[in-house]
C-alpha cells in the first residue's frame, strides 16, 4: 500500500507518529477509494490516543491553521488539496432515542466494528514500523471485488443505532453500482420505523447525493423495495401500481418516473431538473380517471402537480426559493412541447411556450425528450423527429420575435402617459391586449407597431391621446 502514500502529508505524520509513539491510521473512504481507482480528497486519520493533539503537531509541522471541534473530538486542516481529519480511536454505544451515540476512548479493532460498512472499515496503517500495512478484519476487499455492501456487524444493531445508515448504505450501492447483503436488506426492512429519529435534513441529504448519482433508479428501488421510500416520500410511492377496467391499464407511473429521472440524467448533472424529473407526474395518482370508450386518463396532473410543489419542498426540508419555483415550470409546463410535437406546430404555440419558459426552454425540453419511455420504437423515432422540428421552430420563432425573457415594448407607463391616466383598470386591459397580440402574432414585437395599437385598443374603450407616444 506504501504506493499510494506518496503524498508528503502521509510522512509527515509518520514521522510524527513514531516521534510521540502513537499508532495512526488513514481510515474510511479514503482507502476505500483507492481499491475503487477515484481520486479522494478528503483523509481521514484515527489516532490510538487523544486525536486532537497529534493534530495540532501535525499543524505545527506544517505550519497549517487547525480547526478543532471539542464536542466532537475531532480535529481538521487544509494541505495543498486535501481535507484532514483527525480523531482518536474511540467505541461507541446508543440510545433507543438518538443516533447521537455515547464515546468512549476505544482501540483501532473498536473503531473499526463502529464503522457503518466493511468497505469503510479498511485501515492503512501509518506508524514508521508498520507503514503501509493495511488492516482489514471484516473482508472488505472481497466486498470491493464482490461489490457488496455489508457492515461489519450484525446489520439490525448498526441501522438500529444510527438508522441514518440504511440510507447512506442505498447511497452508496446507487454511487458505486453495488448490491446490498440480503441480510442488509432485511434488516432494513425490519427497521425502517427507526428512521422516525433521523431529521429530514439528513434524509434529503442522503436522498439528493442518491438522485445525483449516475443512475438514480438504483437506489429509488432499494427505498421503495425496503419499504423506506414510503415512510420518507410516501407521494412517491403513490405512482406505483396499474389498474385495469375493461380489459384496458395504463403504465406503471412509478417505474415511468424512475425511467424519466434515468434518461434525464445522461443528459444533465442539474439536481433540480432531476427532482423535475421525479415530479412531473407526481399528481397523476388524484387526477387518474377512467372513460368508458376511451381508458384512464390524467388531466390537469401538470397543473395540480404544480401546485403540490411547494408543500412537498416544505415537507422535504427543500430550498423554498428560485430552486422549488424551477422545479414548479417544468412541472407545469412539461407537456407542453409533448403536445406541440404532436401537432401542426403554430407559431402562436411556439412563442408562448417560449414566453412562459424564458430562459428554462432547454430545461424543458430535456425533460421532456427524457419523458418519451415507450418501448414501441417507431413511436421513439416518430416522438425524436418532432421534436427536432419543434426545436427547430424554437429556434426560428425566437431569432425573429424575441420572445424568450419578453419585455412588453409598451409599459404600464407608457399607457399612462400616453392616455392621461392613473394606474388602475384600464392600463392591465391594454397591457394584457398588448401581449396577446404580440404572441398570437397580430403585430410584431416592436414598439413602433405596439403604439399604434395600444392608441387604438384605447380609443376601443373610450381613451383620448393625450400625451406623445
Amino acid at each position: 500500500m506504501v504506493k499510494h502514500l506518496q503524498n508528503p502529508i502521509f510522512s509527515t505524520i509518520s514521522k510524527l507518529a513514531g516521534e510521540h509513539n502513537v499508532q495512526a491510521y488513514a481510515i474510511g473512504g479514503f482507502v476505500r477509494d483507492i481499491f475503487l481507482n477515484r481520486p479522494s480528497k478528503d483523509i481521514d486519520i484515527v489516532v490510538l490516543g487523544n486525536g486532537i493533539e497529534f493534530a495540532e503537531a501535525v499543524a505545527r509541522k506544517l505550519n497549517v491553521k487547525l480547526s478543532v471541534f471539542k464536542n466532537f473530538g475531532t480535529a481538521s486542516l487544509k494541505y495543498r488539496d486535501l481535507e484532514i481529519e483527525f480523531v482518536g480511536a474511540r467505541k461507541e454505544s446508543y440510545r433507543r432515542d438518538s443516533r447521537k451515540p455515547i464515546v468512549e476512548n476505544g482501540t483501532l479493532d473498536d473503531d473499526q466494528k463502529r464503522r457503518d460498512f466493511t468497505i469503510n472499515a479498511l485501515a492503512i496503517s501509518l506508524h514508521p514500523d508498520t507503514y503501509g500495512e493495511l488492516l482489514d478484519p471484516f473482508g472488505g476487499i472481497i466486498d470491493l471485488e464482490n461489490k457488496l455492501i455489508r457492515t461489519p456487524l450484525n446489520p439490525v444493531e448498526t441501522f438500529s443505532d444510527d438508522p441514518l445508515r440504511m440510507m447512506r448504505g442505498i447511497r452508496f450501492a446507487t454511487q458505486l453500482n453495488f448490491k446490498i447483503d440480503e441480510v442488509a436488506i432485511a434488516a432494513i426492512k425490519n427497521n425502517v420505523d427507526r428512521i422516525s429519529i433521523i431529521s429530514q435534513e439528513r434524509i434529503t441529504e442522503e436522498m439528493n447525493k442518491i438522485i445525483l448519482s449516475a443512475k438514480p433508479s438504483i437506489g429509488f428501488n432499494y427505498l421503495f423495495d425496503t419499504g423506506l421510500l414510503h415512510k420518507i416520500f410516501p407521494q412517491m410511492t403513490v405512482l406505483y401500481g396499474v389498474d385495469y377496467i375493461d380489459g384496458k391499464g395504463h403504465k406503471d407511473n412509478f417505474y415511468h418516473t424512475l425511467q424519466v429521472l434515468d434518461n434525464i440524467c445522461e443528459t444533465t448533472d442539474d439536481l433540480w431538473l432531476r427532482w423535475a424529473a421525479i415530479l412531473h407526474d407526481i399528481a397523476k395518482p388524484a387526477t387518474k380517471r377512467f372513460e368508458p370508450g376511451h381508458g384512464w386518463t390524467f388531466h390537469g396532473h401538470e397543473d395540480k402537480g404544480a401546485r403540490m410543489v411547494p408543500k412537498l419542498f416544505t415537507q422535504l426540508k427543500l430550498p423554498l426559493n428560485e430552486k422549488m419555483k424551477f422545479v414548479q415550470k417544468m412541472v407545469q409546463l412539461h407537456l407542453r412541447p409533448i403536445v406541440l410535437a404532436q401537432s401542426i406546430v403554430t407559431d402562436s404555440a411556439v412563442r408562448r411556450l417560449l414566453f412562459e419558459a424564458g430562459e428554462d426552454i432547454e430545461s424543458l425540453m430535456l425533460l421532456c425528450k427524457a419523458d418519451i419511455t415507450t418501448k414501441n420504437e417507431y413511436k421513439v423515432k416518430k416522438y425524436r423527429n418532432n421534436f427536432e422540428l419543434v426545436q427547430q421552430k424554437l429556434k426560428d420563432v425566437e431569432e425573429r420575435d424575441s420572445i424568450r425573457n419578453w419585455q412588453p415594448p409598451v409599459t404600464g407607463t407608457d399607457i399612462m402617459e400616453l392616455f392621461g391616466i392613473k394606474e388602475g383598470r384600464e392600463v392591465g386591459i391594454i397591457k394584457n391586449q398588448i401581449r396577446e397580440a404580440i404572441l398570437e402574432g397580430e403585430i410584431p414585437n416592436r414598439r413602433e407597431e405596439a403604439i399604434q395599437y395600444t392608441i387604438a385598443k384605447g380609443e376601443e374603450i373610450g381613451l383620448k391621446v393625450v400625451g406623445k407616444p
